[in-house]
């Protein structure tokens, strides 16, 4: 289980930021033994592939954080995060690790199953993290944007070098995700009923 585990938290990762998670993975895999990428996916420590994941990582950075900019940026990260969280979950799930030694005995043949898992899970973070920020743009007039940012992009960071390291964690970090879920479930239907509330007290006294 550790290695869905691993691929759960990198997947869950590049919902909140794309590039983070394939960046950790090449940059652990190319300096540290924390991690060895099986040959298929070894093109994610190539230093290229690093150079452009660091250039994308700054754009996003820097564009997450500017209220409207970032409602754009969602956008065009609904298709990238979802790609990116089939590929981490593919490559890290299928790497030896610290704490993984025989990868290839959970999914065995099904390489497109850990692929299609990771679209899966990054999408719904992603549909998550694109929700709350309304919220909370709505809520702090534009200023709690690259806050909530920054706090995504260490969520990130974290939530990729544990499913690497210490993958049972994920578990808690998972934990943390959900309950963001509801609470942006729930603040979006307050602010439905109280914009209907404010109508209608305009349409009764007007």
């Amino acid at each position: 289980m550790l290695e869905a585990l691993t691929g759960t938290g990198l997947a869950a990762s590049a919902g909140l930021n794309a590039y983070i998670p394939l960046l950790t993975m090449g940059l652990l895999a190319r300096y540290t033994d924390a991690i060895e990428l099986p040959s298929s996916w070894s093109w994610v420590s190539n230093g290229w592939t690093l150079t452009i994941l660091a250039v994308l990582l700054a754009v996003e950075v820097v564009a997450d954080k500017v209220p409207v900019v970032d409602h754009v940026n969602d956008v065009v990260q609904t298709f990238v995060r979802p790609t990116a969280g089939g590929l981490a979950f593919g490559a890290g799930s299928s790497s030896e690790t610290v704490t993984v030694a025989d990868p290839g005995a959970f999914f065995g043949s099904h390489q497109w199953m850990p692929i299609a898992a990771g679209v899966v899970i990054a999408l719904c973070v992603h549909g998550v993290k694109s929700a709350s920020r309304p919220v909370v743009n709505a809520t702090t007039g534009g200023l709690g944007a690259p806050v909530a940012s920054t706090a995504e992009d260490i969520g990130s960071v974290v939530m990729s070098v544990l499913a690497i390291v210490l993958p049972v964690l994920v578990l808690g970090v998972l934990g943390v995700l959900v309950w963001a879920a509801v609470w942006v479930v729930r603040r979006r239907r307050r602010r439905k009923r109280e914009r209907i509330g404010s109508v209608e007290t305009r349409h009764l006294f007007g």
